[in-house]
C-alpha cells in the first residue's frame, strides 16, 4: 500500500459555512453576512445566519466524527467573533467557543487543524479598506497572536489562508464573492500581495508561540492539470501549464501567483511581467518576510483538465466529450487531479503536500428509508484517492487527506443548494443524518486505504 502508516485523514469545515450565531455573543459583520444580506447576491437570498448552527451544536458534531472514526478536523476561526472591531479588544466569549471546540476535539481523539482565514473578514475592516489597505498585515498579525494566545497550547498545526484565488480574485475581481467588487487589476495585484504579507506576518506570530512543535501550512487552490498521455514530454507540458499564466486562465487563478512568493521568495517571471508596475512600492523588501519556512503545502483540488501535444508539437488542451462525468457544480471529474496535482506541487515546493480540501456536490436527500444512499460520493471519492495513492507511488511526499466537507453548508453564492457533506443537514430541522458516504469514509480511515481497492 502506498499510504504510508502516519498519513493523516480528516474532514473540513469553514465558520461562516457552518457556524451560525452570526449576531450571537460580541461577533459582529463579517464581509459575508453584509453580502448575503444584500438581495441578489446569493442563491435565493441564502444567508449565513443559522447555517448549520454548529456554534450551538459542536457537542453533537464531535460525537458524530468520533463515530466516524476521523482522526482530525480542519476547521477555520472566525476573526469577527475574536476581534469584533477587526483590531483591538478581543472578545473573550468568541475565544471561548473554539477553546471549548478544542477540547472536546481533544477528548474524543480528534486532532484539531486551524485554518486562520477562511474569507470572512470583519466588515469593520472592509470600511477601512480591507486587503487593499497595507495596515491589513499587522490586524491579521493581531488577530492570529490573539488565536494563538488562547489555542495555542492545544493545537499545533496551522494554515494562514484559505484560497486566496477566491478572496481575492472572487471577491475583488470577479465580484461573485464578498465584498462583490469589480476593481482594475492594479488594485486587485495589491490586494494579493497585502495578503501575501499577512501571511508572513502570521507565521512570525506563530513561530514565536510554538517554533518547531507547530506545524504551519498555507492552503491555495487551483485546477490539475493532467498529461493526456504519460510521456516525459506531455508530463512535462502538463507540469509547465498548471504554473504558467496561460490565458484563457485568468491571472488570479495561476497558482503561481499566490504560491511561488510563499514556498520560492518570489513571483513568477511570467505573472511579474504583469504586475509588477502595479504592485506596492518596495514590494521586493517583503519577499524575506512572505516566504518564511513552512511545514507543508495545502492544496485544495476537485477537478483538472487535460492537457496534451498536438501533431505540431504545441500545448492542446483536450475538449470535453459529449456527456463528461460532472458534479452537481458541473465541475469535471478527473480520475488522476489529486494524482498530477500533488505531485507537480511537491515537485515544484519540495514540501510534504496535504490535500486540505477535496470532494464533489451532488443532489442528496434522505431516501424514505431514513437514509441518505450517496454512491457518485463513494465513487468520486475512491477514483480520487486511488490517484492520490499513484502520487505516493510516484515519489511525492503526500502527507494528509481532508474530506470536503464534513457536513451540507452554506456554499458561498451558491448558498444551500449544493450538498458537499459526509453528512446531510436539513436546514429546515437542523437534523444530522449521516450518509454513506461517511460510514464508507470510516473504513478507508480504518484500513489506512487498503479498502479502495475493495469494490462494494
Amino acid at each position: 500500500m502506498a499510504f504510508p502508516s502516519d498519513f493523516i485523514w480528516g474532514a473540513a469545515t469553514a465558520s461562516y459555512q457552518i457556524e451560525g450565531a452570526w449576531d450571537k455573543d460580541g461577533r459582529s459583520p463579517s464581509v459575508w453576512d453584509v453580502f448575503s444580506h444584500t438581495p441578489g447576491k446569493t442563491y435565493n437570498g441564502h444567508t449565513g445566519n443559522t447555517a448549520c448552527d454548529h456554534y450551538n451544536r459542536y457537542v453533537e458534531d464531535v460525537a458524530m466524527m468520533k463515530d466516524l472514526g476521523l482522526p482530525a478536523y480542519r476547521f477555520s476561526t472566525a476573526w469577527p467573533r475574536i476581534i469584533p472591531t477587526g483590531r483591538g479588544a478581543v472578545n473573550q466569549k468568541g475565544l471561548d467557543f473554539y477553546s471549548r471546540l478544542v477540547d472536546e476535539l481533544l477528548k474524543a481523539d480528534i486532532e484539531p487543524w486551524l485554518t486562520l482565514y477562511h474569507w470572512d473578514l470583519p466588515h469593520v475592516l472592509q470600511e477601512q479598506g480591507g486587503w487593499l489597505n497595507p495596515s491589513i498585515s499587522d490586524a491579521f498579525a493581531e488577530y492570529t497572536q490573539a488565536v494563538v494566545g488562547t489555542l495555542g497550547d492545544r493545537v499545533t498545526n496551522w494554515m494562514t489562508f484559505n484560497e486566496p484565488q477566491c478572496f481575492v480574485g472572487l471577491g475583488l475581481l470577479k465580484g461573485n464573492h464578498a465584498p462583490g467588487y469589480k476593481l482594475p487589476i492594479c488594485d486587485v495585484a495589491k490586494a494579493a500581495h497585502n495578503s501575501l504579507v499577512a501571511h508572513g506576518k502570521a507565521v512570525d506570530v506563530l513561530r514565536a508561540a510554538g517554533g518547531s512543535k507547530y506545524k504551519i501550512g498555507y492552503v491555495p487552490t487551483t485546477q490539475a492539470i493532467i498529461p493526456a498521455v504519460e510521456t516525459p514530454e506531455n508530463i512535462e507540458l502538463a507540469r509547465n501549464t498548471m504554473f504558467r499564466h496561460t490565458p484563457p486562465r485568468e491571472l488570479m487563478w495561476t497558482i503561481s501567483l499566490f504560491s511561488d512568493p510563499v514556498f520560492l521568495g518570489e513571483y513568477p517571471a511570467d505573472i511579474l511581467e504583469i504586475i509588477e508596475k502595479d504592485l506596492p512600492k518596495n514590494w521586493q523588501k517583503d519577499l524575506p518576510l512572505i516566504s518564511r519556512e513552512l511545514d507543508f503545502c495545502g492544496i485544495n483540488l476537485y477537478s483538472g483538465h487535460i492537457v496534451g501535444l498536438d501533431d505540431k508539437g504545441e500545448a492542446l488542451l483536450h475538449n470535453e466529450p459529449p456527456g463528461k462525468a460532472q458534479t452537481a457544480m458541473k465541475w469535471n471529474v478527473e480520475d488522476e487531479t489529486l494524482r498530477w496535482g500533488t505531485r507537480f506541487m511537491y515537485e515544484r515546493y519540495k514540501k510534504p503536500v496535504i490535500v486540505t480540501e477535496n470532494g464533489l456536490a451532488m443532489p442528496d436527500w434522505v431516501h424514505l428509508d431514513g437514509k441518505v444512499h450517496d454512491p457518485a460520493r463513494i465513487d468520486y471519492t475512491r477514483r480520487y484517492l486511488l490517484g492520490l495513492e499513484k502520487a505516493i507511488a510516484d515519489g511525492a511526499d503526500i502527507a494528509g487527506y481532508f474530506h470536503w466537507s464534513l457536513m451540507d453548508n452554506f456554499e458561498w453564492a451558491e448558498g444551500y443548494k449544493e450538498r458537499f457533506g459526509l453528512i446531510h443537514i436539513d436546514f429546515t430541522t437542523l437534523k444530522r443524518t449521516i450518509k454513506e458516504s461517511a460510514w464508507w469514509y470510516k473504513k478507508v480511515i480504518q484500513t489506512n486505504g487498503a479498502s479502495l481497492h475493495q469494490l462494494e
